[in-house]
């Protein structure tokens, strides 16, 4: 599937690129992934149609939760390809018989709805009975992507529950380059160190989307403000609080208040979430 996959991936990133539709599409503005809520309004939909039928219920109430769930299918695959087209590529490949899945049952969908408009209601009810067989085969490997690898799930280390309270030595401000950020150790944490003459901004360095590392990331001035780029997938996080200016990430990354003593020696402690 790895040639298929490639080839999509690619051309959804072609004609959706970086800006504010794509960002939308990821679930930015939310602050959380947009895909799976939409997901559940279809299915949820779809079952209930389901649920009607079994029940002898009013023929116009299961078309319109029928139609309901078609039309909200295509914003969901918009922001589900979206999703899909910055993932690894062991997601992608289950991530590519999730969407074929999920294709399918929407065409079945589609023709239980036209075949119902048309007065054939028995067939109407196959279809839907067929579609969601297969839709539940697409939610399955939704989920699987989901909890098992942890496809947009928020992979920055959880910094207020590995850092102890209070402030901690990190590192001799001289031992920094100026301008470069670096990865340097806290207990079990690996963070971005960024020394800019004497100030020192400091980020949790996993990325909240795949955990890319952060310092070998770009730093590039979005807006008037200064970010870091996430090398593997373009995630772009402000460097003055870590907020998402740009997806696939829709996780802040977590931020570190920092201090030096009087002997040069930096502190750090999690920042205020």
């Amino acid at each position: 599937m790895d040639k298929p996959v490639r080839v999509l991936a690619k051309a959804v990133r072609r004609r959706i690129p970086p800006g504010r539709l794509r960002d939308l599409l990821h679930g930015v503005p939310l602050g959380e992934p947009l895909h799976p809520p939409l997901a559940s309004v279809s299915l949820g939909c779809w079952m209930s149609t389901a649920v009607l039928d079994l029940a002898g219920a009013d023929a116009r109430a299961a078309r319109l939760l029928l139609a309901t769930g078609v039309a909200n299918a295509l914003p969901t695959v918009a922001a589900g390809l979206t999703d899909w087209s910055s993932l690894h590529r062991e997601q992608q490949r289950v991530g590519f018989v999730h969407m074929l899945s999920n294709l399918t049952a929407f065409s079945l969908f589609s023709a239980s709805l036209a075949a119902r408009l048309r007065g054939q209601e028995r067939t109407g009810k196959i279809l839907s009975f067929t579609g969601l067989g297969i839709g539940m085969l697409g939610a399955y490997l939704g989920g699987h992507m989901a909890y098992r690898q942890a496809a947009g799930a928020n992979h920055a280390p959880q910094v207020t529950h590995l850092v102890p309270l209070g402030w901690h030595d990190l590192c001799p401000i001289r031992d920094l380059p100026d301008g470069r950020p670096v990865a340097r150790r806290l207990g079990y944490i690996q963070l971005f160190v960024l020394r800019q003459g004497d100030g020192v901004t400091v980020l949790a360095d996993h990325c909240p989307h795949l955990a890319g590392p952060l310092h070998q990331g770009r730093l590039v001035m979005s807006d008037g403000e200064a970010c870091v780029v996430c090398p593997w997938h373009g995630s772009t996080f402000r460097l003055a609080d870590g907020s998402v200016r740009h997806g696939p990430a829709t996780a802040p990354a977590p931020t570190f208040e920092t201090r030096i003593r009087r002997d040069g020696t930096i502190q750090v402690r999690p920042g205020l979430t």
